[in-house]
């Protein structure tokens, strides 16, 4: 059986983003996540990268193998040409109760998350996750030179919607 605050965290950050009507598939709960630990500064030690749709952790989507090998989450199939979305067993929200009093300083931050970023769409999602993978490299940057960074590593990404999505982090963050 799993047992660690990570694995709460995670499933936390799953029921949430489910409960406001998120499409809740790996790609929302690793920019979530990201958003989580980079922004609000939850500290789960994933590391992150940048990767095809923005940061991703690997050790991330390791443990969310783990958590459906374990029977705590499960893939529930959509149809074409969607991916499958997260949903949590009777098993998670069980590990969720076990740990609650050991993430009772972060369910707050997991909930304010889930609410700012949940219903976003996997575009959004990777601008926002690059936008702020951006800040986080180059510091308190100007908008112009941080909309230059993001459209380097994702040149699809139109200049306003770049500015746009810096401005969108400033937000979030405060």
């Amino acid at each position: 059986m799993i047992k660690n605050k990570n694995a709460a965290i995670v499933l936390k950050l799953i029921k949430e983003l489910d409960s406001i009507g998120s499409w809740c598939g790996e790609t929302h709960v690793q920019k979530t996540m990201f958003f989580l630990q980079e922004a609000i500064k939850v500290d789960t030690g994933f590391e992150f990268i940048m990767y095809k749709h923005g940061p991703y952790s690997f050790d991330l989507s390791d443990l969310l193998v783990s958590l459906q090998a374990h029977g705590m989450v499960r893939l529930v199939p959509q149809l074409y040409p969607y991916g499958p979305s997260f949903d949590l067993s009777e098993d998670g929200e069980n590990m969720i109760k076990w740990n609650l009093a050991e993430m009772e300083s972060e369910i707050s931050k997991i909930e304010y998350i889930a609410r700012k970023l949940g219903r976003k769409k996997v575009v959004e999602l990777e601008r926002l996750g690059t936008a702020l993978y951006v800040r986080n490299e180059i510091g308190d940057g100007s908008i112009d030179l941080m909309a230059d960074r993001i459209i380097k590593l994702k040149p699809h990404i139109p200049p306003e919607k770049a500015k746009e999505a810096i401005k969108d982090i400033f937000e979030i963050i405060q």
